[in-house]
Formats: structure tokens, C-alpha cells, sequence
């Protein structure tokens, strides 16, 4: 079973969050403590991901009933979700699978039928995992690639998802193996959505390469007028960078 992050009222409306690639649960805190705290919020660590067992397959497949089972386990009937990158992915396939069980979708930037190319460096780079000396070294090579409105969330991700290794160098916790299968995940196909009934929000972050026109063809194609989106001037990870107008986007379709 997964390693399962809770929020919220075990009575309110339940809202399953799924982090993206080299990620973790724990990453939707701020999200689910502020904007959605009135919500029941579930956020799991994807398998091969931080808690959660590491073995194999980790396939979108596999994903899906990991996540079935973390439902079940709950008691949870109607659910909506929350999928940031690779996490928007699974969201999809999710929604796609249990449809019946679905509500409404917020896609974070999601990392869906990604250019090849692309998908094929991040997999390589993905097979070293970077490692740093010390929490503060790496909270600082973190913040290279945030704005200063990202730097509390950066640093926060080190203290939750760093671990030393025996080597004595901290590197977070996952699988490389995983990752490189969710990239090769991410280049694949899109799933049919026009069974499913819910509706879907998309939330693209502009300074990003990942939502193209053809993600945008699919979802409308798809599903019509249930499809929506708003565009953030933001990085990819845009809970971070971009805190406040991803929340209002979260919350407002929501609720």
C-alpha cells in the first residue's frame, strides 16, 4: 500500500492529490492546510517515490491500481483530483479508468504526450540523481531555479524529501528507475476521456515546455465545454513560484 499524506476533515468532500516525477506527497501541505483545508485531502507518494514501496513495474498502469487501492482503503466513493506533471498524467488515466468515481480535475501543468526528445534527456538525466553535502547546500542549489516567491516551498521540499545516504551526501527520496519509467510514461499516448462525465481545469504554467496546442486539441476534443484553462506567468512548478494564483485557480474550481 502507498504511503498516504492526510489532510482536512475525514467528513468534507475528498480531494486526492498526486505529485510529479521525483516527487512526493507532502509537497500539496500548503495547498491543503490553506486554500482546500475545509476538504478531506489524500496525497500519496507515487510508488517508487518517497515512503511507498519502490518495486516494480511503475508504469501508468500501475499507478492507477495502487491508487484504486488507496480509495478503497479509504472508503472513498466520489473523488476529485489534483495532478501536478506526472502526476496530471496519472490524473487523466485515473479519470479515464473509474470515471464513475471521478468529479472534477485541476491538471498542474501537466506533463502529458510530451515531444520524445525531450522525454529522452530528462530520462537519461534522471539515471544520476544529483546529491548535495549538506540540507543547506542543497536548499541552495534548489533555489537556483526558483524565484525568491519559491524559495519557502524549495526549502521545505529539502527538509521533507533529503536523505543522507551512507556515503554521508543527501539526495531525495526516490527511485531512478521510476523516474526514468515516467518519463517514457509521459511521451506516450493520451487516454479517451469522452466516457467520462467530470470536468477538467487546466492550469498551464507559460515559462514551461510541457502543455502544447495539442494538449489543448485533446482536452476540448474531448470534452467540449467541460474543459477550461487559465495560463500563469509562472515556472513548472507553479504551487511554488506562482503560490497564490494557483491556489485561487484550485480553490475557485473546486469549490
Amino acid at each position: 500500500m502507498l504511503n498516504v499524506h492526510r489532510w482536512g476533515p475525514e467528513d468534507g468532500p475528498t480531494t486526492l492529490c498526486l505529485h510529479g516525477v521525483t516527487g512526493h506527497g507532502q509537497r500539496f501541505t500548503r495547498l491543503a492546510t490553506d486554500c482546500l483545508k475545509d476538504r478531506r485531502v489524500l496525497a500519496p507518494d507515487l510508488r517508487g517515490h518517497g515512503r511507498s514501496p519502490w518495486t516494480p513495474p511503475w508504469t501508468a498502469e500501475q499507478h492507477i491500481g495502487d491508487l484504486i487501492d488507496v480509495l478503497e482503503a479509504e472508503g472513498v466513493e466520489m473523488v476529485d483530483i489534483v495532478g501536478h506533471s506526472f502526476g496530471g498524467l496519472v490524473a487523466t488515466h485515473l479519470a479515464s479508468a473509474i470515471g464513475e468515481h471521478v468529479g472534477r480535475v485541476v491538471l498542474l501543468d501537466p506533463a502529458i504526450e510530451i515531444d520524445a526528445q525531450m522525454a529522452l534527456e530528462n530520462a537519461e538525466d534522471s539515471r544520476n540523481p544529483p546529491s548535495w553535502g549538506s540540507l543547506d547546500e542543497a536548499k541552495a542549489a534548489r533555489r537556483e531555479q526558483r524565484t525568491p516567491a519559491g524559495y519557502p516551498g524549495s526549502d521545505q521540499d529539502v527538509d521533507d524529501h533529503a536523505q543522507q545516504g551512507e556515503d554521508g551526501r543527501f539526495r531525495f527520496r526516490y527511485l531512478a528507475s521510476a523516474a526514468v519509467t515516467a518519463w517514457s510514461e509521459m511521451a506516450g499516448p493520451v487516454v479517451d476521456l469522452r466516457e467520462w462525465e467530470g470536468r477538467l481545469h487546466l492550469v498551464t504554467a507559460a515559462q514551461a515546455p510541457y502543455v502544447t496546442d495539442s494538449t489543448r486539441e485533446w482536452l476540448s476534443g474531448d470534452l467540449g465545454d467541460r474543459f477550461s484553462e487559465t495560463v500563469i506567468d509562472s515556472s513548472h512548478m507553479l504551487y511554488w513560484d506562482a503560490y497564490d494564483q494557483t491556489a485561487a485557480e484550485v480553490a475557485a474550481f473546486l469549490s
